[in-house]
């Protein structure tokens, strides 16, 4: 199998491009906000044996350059129509999105539906993700409010790599230590680069704007649907865990999920699964279910066949 990364120029900017597998069903996976495509090489190594697998980082993510630009879902939108054109890819894919990247896919499919054939939602953020701000979860919202979220994305993005490597103390998990070595590498490189925290302030300014939009460009199709969440029960305890009030937590994880829930009826073709024992990386804690999901629709789908 073909295992490439590379680059592309889109809209102005040099895009850090991965492509694995020649043949079968195209998929394109968005990642989530500060996350990178090398997270998901479980998934990608499996699925390419036969299908072709494409990613990229959004601007400011891994190599990809970051101008002045304002980072929303729109500009998402407009760099995978972009992608498509330069990689001569004409026919529907399977949309898969991962938290930020799920809305980003939402917002896609409203706007070119008859360029996607399938989607897969992982844990992903909701167009009604304000609801969230409105829990009573006082020492919750202390740590992570948006404006906290801002304010430290924004003195990150001003320090060097060898500041963000003394704050950040990037780690591996496990499962990652079990990579290729220079995956492993670029994982830890990922999370000191100050052009990620440049383009998270972006999408953080943008995305409650982005999802009262979203919501409201009109309705999704009814394109086969799979709807992943994350394990309430066992985000509770990790929050437990780190000291945080079980209260709280559970009135957060319970809104999630009915969050999540809601996302499975936006089409009539659709499925809602629980990932057992994942919290929201679902992708690193629960590969095989990601993997099950995606080969199901791509075994199971018209559009693909």
């Amino acid at each position: 199998m073909s295992n490439i990364i590379g680059f592309l120029t889109i809209n102005h900017n040099k895009i850090e491009i991965l492509q694995k597998g020649k043949s079968g069903t195209t998929i394109i996976i968005l990642t989530g906000m500060g996350c990178s495509f090398d997270e998901w090489y479980d998934v990608t190594e499996s699925l390419s044996k036969s299908n072709r697998l494409v990613m990229f980082h959004r601007p400011g993510l891994g190599e990809s350059e970051i101008q002045q630009e304002v980072r929303n879902t729109q500009a998402v939108v407009n760099e995978i129509i972009e992608l498509l054109l330069l990689l001569e890819i004409h026919e529907p894919v399977l949309l898969v999105g991962h938290s930020y990247g799920g809305l980003c896919a939402q917002h896609f499919v409203k706007e070119y539906p008859k360029k996607v054939a399938g989607v897969i939602l992982v844990d992903s953020t909701s167009v009604d993700l304000k609801v969230l701000d409105e829990l009573d979860t006082p020492v919750l919202y202390e740590d992570s409010s948006d404006e906290i979220w801002m304010e430290n994305c924004r003195a990150y993005s001003l320090m060097n790599e060898e500041e963000l490597r003394k704050i950040m103390n990037p780690t591996l998990t496990n499962k990652q230590k079990l990579f290729p070595v220079d995956i492993q590498q670029r994982l830890i490189n990922f999370h000191v680069n100050p052009s990620l925290y440049k383009a998270m302030y972006s999408e953080i300014s943008n995305w409650k704007h982005d999802a009262v939009m979203i919501k409201n460009l009109g309705e999704f199709i009814n394109i086969p649907l799979i709807v992943i969440g994350r394990d309430k029960e066992h985000n509770i305890k990790l929050g437990i865990e780190d000291g945080l009030p079980e209260s709280e937590l559970r009135i957060f994880e319970e809104k999630w999920q009915e969050l999540i829930m809601n996302q499975a009826e936006l089409s009539e073709n659709s499925q809602l699964i629980f990932a057992q024992q994942a919290s929201h990386s679902i992708h690193m804690d629960r590969p095989d279910m990601i993997i099950e999901s995606i080969t199901w629709m791509v075994n199971n789908n018209s559009f693909l066949n």
